[in-house]
């Protein structure tokens, strides 16, 4: 197979996603479910762990996938957005597709996705899954929801559990501007008299995910109620933590990638009596220290330090901010900062301007990249100063100019940035690449 091929693979495939993603009138099931009727039902071939929640849903799913991996079993884990390929969307043991198997199944189902009216780019893609999935003859799918829940196209399964992490605002054009209505949204995973699992929720959005579990005599499960955990010992290796008697260790940083372990190992278990897959508790301790999630609070560089982490609205960056100062309490920072124009710039850039010595603004390459400018005129609005500098490889060298040793250079934002900032910085040191998409895909 050549890269011309596996180009033209993507660009049919983004080639659905030219529309407005805020038309929600475009959203629905019924159009998903009758296509994957057409195709013998591939999602009902395997028992389904469901998570959705505005921040921690990815590193959540990546934890429950290894976990179950460890555990003997034949696993899919289907997760959005991809750090630096298409291909890390869709794994069968852990292993990202093959471009010649995309290729393939993209060609094998193309008659069915063009007999479908008003399909998006995300129920195509996760149909794709599904039949990837089937033909690989899984035991079981950990499936990350993309966006919301309701109508997400992860919900034409009917999970043997659904999972909600942390709920914050985002995304409000389209699941609403309170937590309520956010939450519920998110709580359109939630079958009748299914078990449900809850991160830790402010009031509010707590509140709404209880009334959604009433109405469904659901069964509701609470992570710091119903699962507690002490933290122990960390350095930037990883940190331990104790669940009763059991210790653990997990090699992500932050107080909430330890919710979000906690999160995941109430997931397993539910989903073990739940499915009946006997999940050890040696998997489990295994699955978590193994895990791997990178550009989440990830260490490129030390001396000085050089860090990426996927922050994407006002929650998930006063998180960031903490993590940096509890791990990194003597260092001056220096943040990178580019981010997406339809995320909650301005929450974000209140959580991290006041940390910074410096603040350089620059934009991924990506469409949807917010311009620098128009972000520093919006610290200046908040009374802060920043640099700007559009190219991304001259922003990098730039941060790194005059930082001492004990310094910190952090990269955040948006996924996007953090991709082409690890890109860059691999190149920069003539180290090995993951698998990078071909560029020029959204001409």
């Amino acid at each position: 197979m050549t890269i011309n091929a596996y180009r033209e693979a993507l660009r049919y495939i983004y080639s659905y996603a030219r529309y407005n993603p805020s038309d929600v009138t475009r959203w629905s099931l019924d159009r998903l479910k009758e296509l994957l009727d057409r195709l013998d039902n591939p999602h009902k071939r395997f028992p389904s762990l469901l998570i959705a929640g505005t921040k921690g849903k990815g590193s959540t799913s990546a934890l429950c996938e290894n976990i179950l991996r460890q555990a003997g079993y034949k696993t899919g884990l289907y997760t959005s957005p991809h750090l630096h390929s298409f291909r890390e969307r869709i794994r069968v043991e852990g292993a990202l597709i093959e471009e010649a198997a995309l290729i393939a199944l993209t060609n094998k189902l193309r008659p069915f996705f063009e007999a479908t009216p008003g399909l998006t780019a995300f129920e195509l893609i996760t149909t794709l899954a599904f039949v990837a999935f089937a033909e690989a003859n899984i035991d079981t799918a950990v499936l990350e929801v993309g966006l919301g829940g309701r109508l997400d196209a992860t919900n034409a399964v009917d999970p043997a559990v659904a999972v909600i992490t942390s709920i914050s605002y985002d995304h409000t054009q389209i699941l609403g501007n309170t937590l309520t209505l956010i939450a519920r949204e998110k709580g359109g995973i939630i079958r009748p008299g299914a078990l449900v699992i809850s991160a830790p929720q402010v009031d509010e959005a707590m509140r709404a995910i209880e009334e959604v579990c009433s109405e469904r005599q659901a069964r509701l499960v609470v992570v710091g109620r119903d699962w507690k955990w002490q933290p122990g010992p960390f350095n930037l290796e990883g940190q331990h933590f104790t669940i009763g008697n059991e210790e653990y260790f997990l090699p992500f940083l932050g107080d909430h990638q330890m919710v979000n372990a906690v999160t995941a190992v109430a997931a397993i278990t539910g989903f073990s009596v739940q499915t009946g897959l006997q999940v050890p508790a040696e998997a489990i301790k295994n699955g978590l220290a193994t895990a791997d999630w990178p550009g989440r609070m990830e260490i490129l560089k030390r001396q000085p330090y050089l860090v990426v982490d996927s922050a994407m609205n006002g929650d998930s960056a006063e998180k960031l901010v903490k993590t940096l100062h509890q791990y990194f309490s003597e260092a001056k920072i220096t943040f990178i900062f580019g981010a997406s124009s339809d995320h909650p710039v301005p929450d974000m850039l209140k959580a991290i301007l006041p940390a910074a010595k410096r603040v350089f603004m620059t934009a991924s390459t990506h469409p949807r990249a917010a311009k620098p400018e128009s972000l520093a005129a919006m610290a200046a609005e908040l009374g802060y100063q920043v640099i700007v500098e559009p190219d991304l490889p001259t922003t990098l060298e730039q941060a790194l100019v005059g930082a001492g040793p004990d310094d910190l250079i952090c990269a955040t934002g948006s996924l996007f940035l953090v991709a082409e900032i690890r890109e860059s910085w691999l190149r920069r040191n003539h180290m090995p690449l993951p698998p990078v998409d071909p560029a020029n895909l959204f001409d």
